[in-house]
């Protein structure tokens, strides 16, 4: 089976989007114009932001349909990132909390997807 090598959202300004993910995750876009950005997540995997309206096949969903999960070491880096996320301004849909999987909380990025972050329960 081939491995995955790009997680695309589609967005309505890729290079307003790219200038969003890149102050969020501090990594500089690798591709970068009106319809489509890129930017890495870690080695052989990379954030593609493709403008919804040029994407092809035309695509129905919009952002909120799925998730970007971030996992992080431990329940005070949840807070942390939590903390650092509303000091940056992202919409909180669910404050940090502990559920069955571990603690977490979930944000919104300015397209409508959901970030969520977590760490396992213990």
């Amino acid at each position: 089976m081939p491995d995955a090598s790009m997680l695309i959202l589609y967005v309505d300004a890729p290079r307003a989007a790219a200038t969003f993910w890149s102050g969020l995750l501090g990594r500089e876009p690798v591709e970068l114009s009106d319809t489509f950005a890129m930017l890495p997540l870690r080695p052989g995997l990379m954030l593609g932001l493709w403008s919804r309206h040029t994407v092809e096949p035309a695509a129905a969903a919009a952002g909120g349909g799925g998730e970007v999960v971030f996992g992080v070491a431990d329940p005070a880096a949840v807070d942390a990132t939590h903390a650092d996320w509303v000091a940056r301004g992202l919409p909180i849909l669910q404050s940090p909390c502990d559920m069955d999987f571990g603690r977490t909380f979930v944000a919104l990025d300015p397209d409508g997807h959901r970030l969520r972050v977590y760490t396992p329960a213990a």
